[in-house]
């Protein structure tokens, strides 16, 4: 690295070192590891699906997903015949 290089990270490392201090003073850095605390306490209350129950999920959203594609397609085809014979006419 070349002297540029290195008063470029010194000035990088003085303007995260001030931004640290600047939150930590406020108390911001207080409130996020609060509320990193609180977050993983209430996702330990959480009730996580069990792994067939995540699978029949996933087999739900994917025929959903079809059955949308299936009408999307159709409708688009409906549409496309329908302003093509408008045009013609």
């Amino acid at each position: 690295m070349n002297q540029n290089e290195y008063i470029w990270l010194g000035v990088w490392v003085a303007v995260i070192a001030a931004a640290f201090l600047f939150l930590w003073r406020r108390g911001h850095l207080t409130r996020l590891a609060n509320y990193i605390a609180e977050t993983r306490e209430e996702l330990r209350k959480c009730t996580w699906p069990t792994r067939d129950e995540l699978k029949g999920s996933t087999v739900v959203v994917m025929i959903s997903i079809a059955i949308l594609a299936v009408f999307t397609i159709g409708v688009d085809r409906v549409l496309f015949e329908v302003i093509k014979f408008m045009l013609k006419g």
